[in-house]
């Protein structure tokens, strides 16, 4: 009790006096609506601005200045468009002491479920970066740069879904970035169904600036050093050109699992009520870096993978240097082990990264009417994912490949003899005893059928990492002018190129550890004698480089027609056509290793038409309304249309809102033959497979009672590419109020609706597959198993685990969100050179359902579902951020608190429906196994803090202290992507408290 009354009163003490304490706290922050931004930037300086040698963000009506905003087509001065946008300004930024794009975007309170974050690294795009607006997936959101596309990364989230890699835009070019969180197919085409993030880089610099900042947490861990240098010169205004380059650099370093206490460094959580998920300091069959036989059969000789299913005697470990000590099984299948926690000895927290990046642009005014751009940009990034022990000998086959190549069904076998050829060594010439490895080969040397020793064993001398390297390269050019009859046009040309290289270390070769074994030439017992010719042998390091690219070419015309009574009518008319490809090479084409299978492959030609009409047919009322064709070289089409409006009636109020429809075209991965992969999700057996194997309690609650077996496990499932799927489909509605009282108060509220339809899905009813697996009734049509594990050493007659089931792609399913979003902003003058600034963003989730097609609705809100979606991080009902700033001329301190709601431990798609179907998401269904027992993970309320010093015009200090009363992330027992704790919200709260200090300098 007297913790939990700490963590309440802490929990207090941010939502309450910490804004007062520090006269802050943290703004819909990030998030200011841009049909209401009145950021200070617009009418106080700003101390340190993350580019200071730029003109500071303003509303466009605040300068007179005509621009576009994301999500028409049209220049403008008003930019109080129908459609709900948030801008993030370089003054937003620098205040909540964000330094990377990946956290901008993702600090949005309407990404929701699936998006991607850096600290989740055993998913299929570790090493990537990507929101997810509104919950819908990160390839329902579109990502532009300047308001062109950009490159796919090579790597699809979950195998299938493509979207832009955050990591590899340049940050410090960025001037500010627009979030339309709204549907925008009829102005961008695919992708665009849960929004559009809309990357506006630098337009013009003059002179030389730069940032140079370091930090650490607390713990003396997670360095991150970041620098930035731009260089620009011409005035484009007075001479006509302006050029500027930019350079940056940031390296963050590697966060172990070992470096942070209990609970987020072990899966035994059995001290607090929870599972001892850790069997490796109490099963002999658990695999660790200490080798354990027991004795077996071989029914060839020189296959050690054709082991017999039965093993006899006590179980023997080859080397009993123990550095946490010993444990002993009683009994005559028992034996003494080595204690291991293998997740505290080898799992990684934050992946260490290195990022550089440079861009330039050409800026010119080629004449009175016509001015033109050149710009290029180049980033690489660097991660290193440990995100597992070491491999283990005992594995299944690869995806695809025969049986036979499964070590762990039954389990690999070490000979009694050894010989130099690796064949027929019971009878070679030179043939030797496996006494080193197999301590049963003197005693069966006669009879070696019967002498083997199945081995239970991790390669702890064999590295287990992945370096990913990602490399782009883009470039775009344009031209925009007028001529005689108020015309207006605009052409642009973009390219780029995302190469991907993944070095993979310590993935077993088949052939080399079936070599390694009947040759001897690998040391079981003592690891450390074995030469670097034998491990490469056994796991050589291998290089896999995939590709993507893109080419696009638009123009667009517009005219202002004629006047009505808001206004001048205006039309604008377009085209685009381009190409894009993507050739993501398997890890494992030859199926000759313990690695990934999944690969994508394609190509097309998209060509579309487009238009838009802005009607302001009263001084109070504006319609919108816009449309676009697009067609796909696989042989489909689509047209989205959308109309918008809104009306002032008063100055002070604005009512607005939005109806369009979208679509979301099958990736390479989802729609080509060629394209397959193999998913995984970590899934616990039912308590009736569990106390068939030794569990205890009921069919409803039950403990897995020390068998290893019974525990969580990763169960895999096929899919391959289907050219017959059909574009996904999208309704959406938007409708919102902005009020503006006084000049130094704003507050919007805005409601959204979105369905998808012919949603492709992977496997609807895997679930309940599974569920039939266990219940030994048959699969649904077009569900398979392909692999089954070994059987259960302490149960032989039991029904064995199911490894992978092949399920089908299709278009099947329906998907609903529903919420609100609610932003303010505050500027209030103090008085004297005082000023307060505060902003707010909260989205709170009404609703997300999905329906497969089965006319069973999957309902995720508040869950932490849906659980097979990337990182498995659920769907909180509520997200918000609220930023306060108090600024004194010259010194500005900001407090940034970010909000996540709690969430239950339950997912509808991991539940099996009832005969009525309905999914019981009582805490029944916990996904940890433990009913009412950590059914809830809590609510998480961190704040960061910055302060900003502007000593004079050319230089500016600023300090930052992330999490600063080092808030605690709540235990998330189920998170499969983090050790208890779900990296995608609780990420600070793992990391805890963290210091940074920097200086800005401009000439």
């Amino acid at each position: 009790m007297i913790s939990t009354s700490h963590s309440t009163s802490k929990a207090i003490l941010l939502a309450a006096a910490t804004p007062l304490a520090f006269i802050l706290s943290t703004a819909a922050g990030f998030a200011q609506d841009a049909t209401t931004t009145t950021d200070a930037s617009a009418t106080a300086p700003a101390p340190a601005t993350i580019a200071p040698q730029e003109t500071k963000a303003e509303p466009a009506d605040a300068t007179g200045q005509e621009i576009v905003v994301t999500g028409s087509l049209f220049r403008r001065t008003d930019t109080e468009t129908p459609s709900p946008v948030t801008v993030l300004t370089t003054q937003t930024l620098q205040r909540a002491g964000i330094t990377n794009i990946n956290d901008a975007v993702r600090s949005i309170s309407a990404d929701g479920a699936g998006s991607i974050s850096t600290g989740f690294q055993n998913g299929f795009s570790a090493g990537g970066a990507a929101v997810s607006l509104r919950g819908l997936g990160v390839s329902s959101t579109l990502v532009l740069i300047d308001g062109l596309r950009s490159t796919n990364f090579p790597l699809n989230d979950d195998g299938h879904n493509a979207y832009v890699d955050l990591n590899s835009i340049p940050f410090s070019a960025v001037e500010r970035i627009e979030v339309l969180k709204d549907g925008a197919s009829s102005s961008y085409g695919a992708d665009a169904i849960g929004g559009v993030v809309n990357i506006i880089m630098k337009k013009h610099v003059v002179g030389v600036s730069g940032t140079a900042e370091g930090g650490i947490s607390e713990l003396g861990d997670g360095g991150r050093y970041r620098a930035n240098l731009t260089a620009g010169i011409g005035d484009y205004d007075r001479q006509g050109f302006n050029f500027y380059v930019n350079g940056e650099y940031q390296k963050d370093t590697a966060i172990s699992v070992s470096d942070r206490k209990f609970p987020f460094n072990t899966l035994d959580l059995s001290s607090i009520g929870g599972v001892d998920g850790n069997a490796a300091d109490s099963a002999l069959t658990t695999a660790t870096i200490n080798a354990v036989v027991r004795r077996s059969t071989q029914t060839d000789l020189n296959n050690p993978y054709a082991g017999g299913a039965a093993a006899t005697g006590t179980y023997t470990s080859l080397n009993l240097n123990c550095a946490n000590g010993t444990y002993t099984v009683a009994g005559a299948a028992g034996g003494t082990g080595c204690k291991h926690d293998n997740t505290k000895e080898y799992v990684q927290i934050q992946p260490a990264q290195e990022r550089y990046a440079f861009s330039s642009r050409l800026s010119l005014k080629i004449s009175d009417t016509i001015e033109g751009y050149v710009s290029g940009s180049y980033s690489h990034n660097q991660v290193v994912t440990k995100t597992r022990p070491p491999s283990a000998i005992r594995q299944t086959q690869p995806y695809g490949a025969s049986p036979a190549l499964a070590s762990n069904n039954p389990g690999i076998v070490l000979p009694v003899y050894v010989c130099s050829a690796g064949i027929n060594c019971s009878i070679a010439a030179d043939r030797q005893l496996n006494t080193t490895n197999n301590p049963y080969a003197a005693a069966f040397a006669g009879d070696p059928t019967n002498g083997a020793a199945r081995i239970y064993y991790l390669f702890g001398d064999l590295p287990a990492s992945q370096i990913r390297t990602n490399e782009v390269i883009r470039g775009a050019a344009g031209l925009r002018g007028s001529f005689e009859g108020g015309w207006n046009w605009q052409v642009d040309a973009v390219g780029a190129k995302d190469n991907l290289n993944i070095d993979s270390l310590g993935v077993i070769n088949i052939a080399g550890l079936k070599q390694a074994i009947n040759t001897g030439t690998y040391n079981f017992a003592n690891p450390s004698a074995n030469s670097q010719a034998t491990r490469d042998l056994v796991a050589p390091r291998f290089s896999v480089g995939s590709h993507t690219s893109l080419a696009s070419l638009d123009a667009s015309i517009s005219k202002q027609l004629f006047d009505l009574p808001g206004g001048p009518l205006q039309v604008a008319v377009g085209g685009q056509i381009r190409h894009e490809v993507e050739e993501n090479n398997s890890l494992n084409a030859n199926l000759d290793r313990y690695a990934n299978t999944s690969a994508a492959f394609g190509s097309h030609t998209v060509t579309a038409g487009y238009f838009e009409i802005n009607a302001p047919v009263l001084s109070t009322l504006e319609i919108n309304g816009s449309g676009r064709y697009d067609h796909y070289s696989e042989g489909f089409s689509n047209f989205s249309p959308k109309i918008g409006a809104k009306f002032t009636p008063i100055k002070q109020i604005a009512v607005r809102g939005t109806y369009s429809k979208g679509f979301r075209a099958p990736t390479f991965a989802e729609n080509n033959a060629r394209s397959s992969y193999a998913g995984f999700v970590t899934v616990t057996p039912p308590c009736s497979f569990i106390l068939a194997h030794g569990g205890t309690g009921s069919l409803t609650s039950c403990q897995a009672n020390g068998n290893p077996y019974n525990l969580a496990y990763s169960l895999g499932s096929g899919f391959t590419g289907n050219p017959d799927l059909k574009p996904e489909k999208s309704r959406s509605f938007t409708g919102g109020v902005v009020i503006e009282p006084t000049p130094w108060f704003s507050f919007t509220v805005d409601y959204y609706n979105i369905k998808k339809t012919n949603v492709i899905v992977t496997g609807p009813q895997s679930s309940d597959a599974r569920a039939a697996y266990f219940a030994g009734t048959p699969l649904p049509a077009g569900y398979t198993v392909s692999a089954v594990d070994a059987i259960d050493p302490l149960f032989p007659a039991a029904l064995p685990r199911v490894l992978i089931i092949n399920a089908p792609y299709v278009n099947a399913a329906s998907q609903s969100v529903s919420g609100i979003d609610l932003g303010a902003n505050v500027n209030v003058p103090l008085g004297g050179e005082a000023r307060f600034i505060s902003r707010i963003d909260v989205t709170r989730l009404f609703k997300y359902n999905v329906d497969n097609g089965d006319g069973v609705v999957q309902k995720y809100a508040g869950t932490l579902g849906p659980y097979e979606l990337s990182s498995g991080a659920g769907t909180p009902r509520i997200r918000g951020n609220w930023q306060n700033t108090l600024q004194f001329g010259a010194f500005s301190l900001t407090a940034t608190t970010y909000y996540v709601s709690r969430i239950k431990a339950v997912a509808a798609d991991e539940v099996a429906p009832d005969d009525a179907g309905n999914i019981d998401l009582s805490c029944a269904n916990n996904l940890y196994g433990t009913g009412d027992k950590f059914c809830y993970i809590k609510r998480f309320i961190y704040a960061d803090l910055n302060v900003s010093v502007e000593v004079n015009d050319k230089f500016s200090f600023n300090f930052n202290v992330g999490n600063f009363t080092n808030e605690k992330a709540p235990v998330a027992p189920a998170s499969y992507s983090g050790t208890n704790y779900l990296p995608t919200w609780h990420y600070a709260g793992v990391i805890g408290r963290t210091f940074r200090a920097g200086a800005n300098f401009k000439f």
